[in-house]
């Protein structure tokens, strides 16, 4: 009778135990399974929108992805995105030209030439610009980067593509430098000691060695870099302005696609209307830019993660 009350007790715990873990397994399951519906749910009314957009005898698809015009919300309709597409990957590419080379270099000094000590500092006060509310970057851009690029460029016009391109570099700089780091710190210390071995100097090291083995993870880190800034809104939605024109001239105010929907979806368009279905059209086209940005970002980490392995 001793021996049989702790074994029975032990029992118990076990069956608790177990309870608990499949409770725990449920649980996790269903926050899995609520984000892939969330996630289908968003794509099928992002479609089903979008082909009842297509479906109205004023829009044609080939209109669409090839006019050059974009005045859906005027007396004379034109459907063409291109004027969105094009002030979008200006804003991004401005972005991008101040983003990625400056992330990588300070993901660098991170990994190789800073101390202990000055990493734990810098990298903390570093990520504080991912923290700042993207409205606020986009009055600074309006308020501060504007004036002060304009005595530079005299030609600049109060809202342009350049202002808020600079600034949206430096909203995704902490993206580009935290995750390049990152990749730059897990590089193992044998082929940074080989290296030295080999008498190279600690640029070489960093430059020829640390970065080619971390490649994979600095790529992934630049294409998503692409995707924030592709997607952002806030910031272009109040220093780009909102001029649906074809123009490749970034000193000149322009419209982004994430800025028309942020204007349609103000309350001003009559829900159910043409000029409101196209918000769903040009999100669509914007979800499957993002995609394929994800998709080559998983195909660029499994090729070269092969190559260094």
């Amino acid at each position: 009778m001793s021996t049989s009350l702790p074994i029975s007790e032990a029992l118990r715990r076990k069956r608790r135990r177990d309870v608990g873990e499949t409770v725990i397994r449920y649980l996790l399951l269903l926050c899995g399974l609520v984000s892939i519906a969330t996630t289908i749910a968003i794509v099928v009314i992002l479609f089903w929108e979008s082909v009842q957009f297509f479906r109205d005898p004023l829009v044609s698809v080939w209109e669409f992805l090839t006019d050059t015009q974009w005045t859906p919300l005027f007396t004379d309709k034109h459907f063409g995105v291109w004027p969105l597409v094009v002030g979008t990957f200006m804003t991004s590419a401005i972005a991008l030209i101040v983003a990625l080379p400056l992330g990588l270099l300070s993901a660098i000094y991170l990994s190789e030439y800073a101390s202990a000590r000055t990493r734990s500092i810098l990298k903390p006060i570093l990520e504080i610009l991912a923290g700042i509310p993207t409205v606020v970057y986009g009055y600074f851009a309006l308020l501060f980067v504007t004036p002060a690029l304009q005595k530079i460029i005299p030609d600049l016009a109060g809202f342009n593509a350049i202002s808020p391109g600079i600034v949206m570099g430096i909203m995704i700089l902490p993206m580009v430098s935290s995750l390049s780091e990152d990749a730059l710190h897990a590089v193992p210390k044998a082929l940074r000691d080989a290296g030295y071995g080999l008498g190279a100097t600690k640029f070489e090291v960093a430059t020829q060695i640390v970065v080619p083995a971390a490649l994979s993870g600095i790529a992934a880190s630049f294409i998503l870099a692409v995707s924030r800034a592709v997607g952002e809104t806030m910031i272009v939605a109040i220093a780009a302005g909102q001029r649906p024109v074809l123009t490749f001239d970034p000193r000149q105010p322009i419209q982004t696609m994430t800025a028309y929907i942020v204007q349609v979806s103000l309350g001003d368009t009559p829900a159910g209307s043409l000029a409101y279905k196209t918000i769903f059209a040009v999100a669509f086209l914007l979800f499957l830019m993002t995609l394929s940005l994800n998709v080559a970002s998983h195909f660029i980490v499994r090729r070269y993660r092969q190559r260094y392995e």
